[in-house]
């Protein structure tokens, strides 16, 4: 009976030994896969099931069936997306990106998925600008590291920095910039979607055709190969010419495909759709994103800023030197920059943090900075004799600060602390361009897809209101009980 069950042990043990190995050769690796959602058609996000679509990312997942690859798809802007792939954020770029020499020299550029050519976009009736010579001198709105954005500056343009297609639109409807530079189809999208008569296609922008390619890190060759490998077969068997003429009714995969169609598009939507459609995604981003990223940060940033005035006022010279150091960085630099030295800064040092842990510790240390400063007053506010009659009856300094001189500054520092609070509520607004998908992201997504830029910031703008008016009556609750002791 003994050497039966060895016998059995062994058996298993071997059956382990031999299924794990062949498991692991044969499961999918995690590419993730960088794009902007707010650049149809190519990538957004579809206003029925605000899921991720367009014509890239549907060409990304048909290369990632034929490569065995498992995709995760993280949404940034435009000119975030590089940094992202630099830190090793994200694996490859799957957003219209052109090959071009400076990003063939840098970068490892798969085979061309998409052909296309550049136009000028002009405010109806402007025959002043139809040919890029015209441009010069002039200003156009672009997403500043596009390659739009190089053939408008060597037309001599100036270039207005924009996130996308749909707000260099707007801005050229409203008269602020003179012109455009942009792919022909993402402009026949815009014009067949929103049904807008004030901007025009003048002509094209050159003679040079656009190549699209998806973007790997130049030591991602293994990936690249696959990639290369996959659309070659794609195009073979006519799948990209398929997804291709289910958005453009034309064959964009190949350079004489004929002229995409996009006029029975997606269509227009009403001003009420989509703010009814939006207000779901905008809520749950609130909820899973803004107010935790604010109650965490918050507290984390009170305790570092008790430790920084603690240290301020300290009669170390050294420690209280660095504080101040501290405080004069935290204040005298954006909190954007810091979010961006946090996120794709550090990775570079070796120190590579998951999206929603870099937005804390970067809205943390922000936090304390500013609020050190409010802490500290509220210490020295409170007479020296607090400390002198606590001396005499055998309290220690910490002790002292503790059940004495704390509780008092509190009352001073509760007003101060809490406009601290709500301009966070509003700073997380930034925190899409460390690739989290908060409340004020989710307008972003709806208002590049839909143009209905008013009613879905006002709406956000809303939620963000509703939150501080929440937060300064708990502030005016908080002054009451720590005003009970207080003589008048």
């Amino acid at each position: 009976m003994r050497h039966v069950l060895r016998g059995t042990v062994l058996f298993l043990l071997l059956l382990v030994v031999t299924a794990v190995p062949a498991s692991a050769a044969t499961a999918q690796p995690v590419v993730r896969v960088g794009t902007e959602g707010t650049y149809p058609p190519f990538s957004f996000h579809d206003p029925r099931s605000q899921q991720l679509t367009g014509y890239d990312i549907e060409v990304v997942k048909a290369i990632a069936d034929r490569a065995g690859w498992r995709l995760e798809f993280v949404e940034t802007q435009w000119d975030a997306i590089f940094p992202a792939l630099d830190a090793r954020r994200i694996d490859l770029i799957a957003n219209q990106v052109s090959a071009n020499e400076e990003r063939k020299a840098k970068y490892g550029l798969s085979a061309t998925y998409a052909f296309s050519h550049g136009v000028i976009v002009r405010r109806t009736g402007d025959t002043s600008i139809t040919t890029l010579a015209d441009l010069k001198g002039r200003t156009t709105a672009q997403s500043s590291t596009s390659n739009w954005a190089k053939v408008a500056r060597e037309a001599g343009a100036k270039v207005e920095a924009v996130e996308g297609f749909a707000q260099a639109a707007a801005l050229l409807a409203q008269g602020r910039v003179d012109a455009i530079v942009n792919d022909n189809i993402a402009v026949l999208d815009y014009l067949a979607s929103t049904g807008s008569t004030a901007v025009e296609i003048a002509g094209k922008a050159g003679d040079k055709t656009s190549e699209q390619v998806l973007t790997f890190r130049k030591d991602e060759q293994s990936l690249l190969a696959q990639a290369d490998q996959a659309i070659a077969a794609l195009k073979a068997d006519g799948t990209l010419g398929g997804i291709s003429r289910k958005y453009f009714k034309a064959d964009v995969s190949v350079p004489d495909g004929g002229s995409a169609d996009l006029s029975q598009g997606r269509g227009h939507r009403s001003t009420w759709d989509v703010v009814a459609s939006t207000a779901w995604p905008m809520f749950v981003g609130l909820v899973k994103v803004t107010i935790p990223l604010t109650a965490l940060s918050f507290a984390i940033g009170l305790v570092l800023a008790l430790l920084v005035a603690l240290a301020r006022i300290s009669p170390y010279r050294v420690l209280a030197g660095l504080a101040r150091a501290f405080i004069s960085i935290i204040r005298g630099t954006p909190l954007l920059l810091q979010l961006f030295i946090v996120f794709y800064g550090l990775p570079q040092l070796g120190l590579k943090f998951p999206p929603f842990t870099a937005a804390v510790i970067a809205f943390s240390l922000n936090v304390a900075g500013y609020a050190a400063e409010v802490i500290r007053s509220a210490i020295l506010s409170v007479p020296k004799g607090q400390f002198e009659a606590a001396a005499t009856i055998g309290l220690g300094y910490s002790l002292t600060l503790r059940r004495i001189v704390l509780p008092q500054a509190a009352r001073t520092a509760v007003p101060p602390l809490s406009n601290t609070l709500l301009s966070l509520v509003k700073d997380t607004s930034l925190g899409s361009v460390v690739l989290l998908t908060e409340l004020f992201r989710q307008s972003q997504l709806a208002a590049a897809e839909s143009n209905e830029f008013l009613a879905l910031y006002s709406f956000a703008g809303l939620y963000y209101w509703l939150i501080c008016v929440g937060l300064s009556a708990a502030q005016k609750r908080l002054e009451i009980r720590l005003n009970r002791y207080v003589a008048a």
